[in-house]
């Protein structure tokens, strides 16, 4: 279906609604005050739960110490005058919210199922307001486990009792994008929280079908037998999968909460152009397309989603993907799509040891920010993670701030 169609859907179905209500509006803050003088542009950081990566900082904390600590990244978001916060509130087919379909977190008190004793989505969308900051839910659709043993999972988990619905691949548990239960029900698992809470983004990363591992092949022939009639190639059927899920979240979140915006935020590289002459000057050893299924150029020129965050985890230079040739690739995609494009930034990568050269250099991120600003499509940039934000390892969150961030900023709209 078109660009026009498909969202007039949408819209014509908004059209018959009253807007969902939502929750009282939590008073401004008043050490954080509107400023009248404000620029519009995405300034974002996500704050990562699986595994802990950013918060909580370890299983097993009090409600009070963990509330503390997620006040606490929201504060530093306003200190460097950041304008969103991307939460991940689903990270492994569960939930930071009291959820009638999912069991709570394994990330907040090591067992997953228990009850923490406090509503974190609840919490954090109510601290962000207060603070003039946007709160973006981030859902992973699909993924189920870090492990393979089901009987790990708290005993209520939806994929103990459909194990028909669960793939084992590279050492990790999915649910089938395939199956149009398996679609449906992530759906609903998610718009939960949209329906709850008034959410200012719902927010998919870059995880669809799972990256590629060497010597392992997904077992989806049954699915594929069932549902992938009339489809060239198997790639097309997982393709279609991915592009229903995202079609469809589009209608349904604009459905319950107009106001919501819904973005994604893919791997960097759509194809290279060895691959695709529409493909970028890059030689990535994974493409969205053929290796996640991932059409994510489609998504931006059709329209399906309100912004892309491409991860354009790599320095200026960089022999395989280059950020400047990157950047002014995805520039060209978004330019008279509607949708708004803004920039994944690698700060955790600023100062590692572990990296290259170029990510010793305080100025790196710096210089993404310059550079994108001879791009008129890129709205903004999204530094990974909260965590890194805080630490500010060799001053580079720090620099972009000074250069860049002089004043504060609206996230556009």
């Amino acid at each position: 279906m078109g660009r026009m169609s498909r969202r007039a859907f949408a819209v014509a179905a908004l059209a018959a609604l009253t807007p969902a209500s939502s929750a009282a509006a939590v008073p401004r803050h008043p050490q954080y005050p509107r400023d009248p003088r404000l620029t519009t542009e995405m300034r974002g950081m996500w704050v990562a739960t699986v595994a802990n990566r950013d918060w909580p900082s370890r299983a097993g904390l009090s409600a009070s110490q963990q509330r503390a600590e997620l006040i606490a990244h929201l504060d530093t978001a306003v200190r460097n005058r950041l304008n969103t916060v991307i939460f991940q509130v689903r990270p492994t087919a569960d939930a930071m919210w009291p959820s009638p379909y999912e069991p709570w977190a394994q990330y907040l008190t090591g067992t997953q199922g228990k009850d923490p004793g406090w509503d974190p989505l609840g919490t954090a969308v109510a601290e962000a307001h207060a603070r003039g900051l946007e709160l973006h839910a981030w859902f992973n659709p699909y993924r189920i486990a870090n492990h393979t043993d089901p009987q790990r999972l708290a005993a209520s988990h939806p994929a103990r009792r459909h194990p028909d619905w669960v793939l084992t691949y590279g050492g990790k548990l999915y649910y089938n994008p395939g199956l149009p239960q398996v679609r449906g029900f992530v759906q609903d698992a998610m718009l939960d929280a949209v329906r709850k809470y008034p959410v200012d983004g719902v927010h998919f990363d870059d995880y669809f079908y799972p990256y590629p591992v060497s010597g392992q092949t997904l077992d989806d022939d049954a699915a594929f037998y069932w549902y992938g009639g009339g489809f060239a190639s198997r790639a097309d059927w997982r393709r279609d999968n991915i592009n229903r899920l995202v079609s469809e979240m589009l209608s349904r979140v604009k459905t319950i909460r107009p106001s919501t915006q819904f973005g994604i935020s893919p791997f960097g590289v759509w194809r290279n152009a060895a691959t695709d002459s529409r493909g970028s000057d890059t030689r990535a050893g994974v493409q969205t397309y053929d290796d996640l299924y991932a059409d994510t150029r489609m998504w931006v020129r059709e329209h399906w989603i309100d912004y892309i965050c491409p991860q354009l985890y790599w320095h200026v230079g960089n022999a395989a993907a280059d950020y400047a040739k990157l950047l002014p690739w995805w520039a060209s995609v978004a330019r008279g799509s509607g949708t708004r494009l803004y920039v994944g930034e690698a700060l955790y990568k600023a100062g590692d040891a572990a990296q290259p050269a170029a990510w010793q250099d305080a100025g790196e991120l710096s210089r993404h920010l310059t550079l994108a600003r001879k791009h008129p499509e890129a709205r903004g940039h999204v530094f990974f993670a909260a965590k890194d934000v805080t630490r500010n390892r060799i001053g580079g969150m720090a620099r972009v701030v000074a250069d860049h961030y002089a004043q504060s900023a609206r996230s556009p709209r």
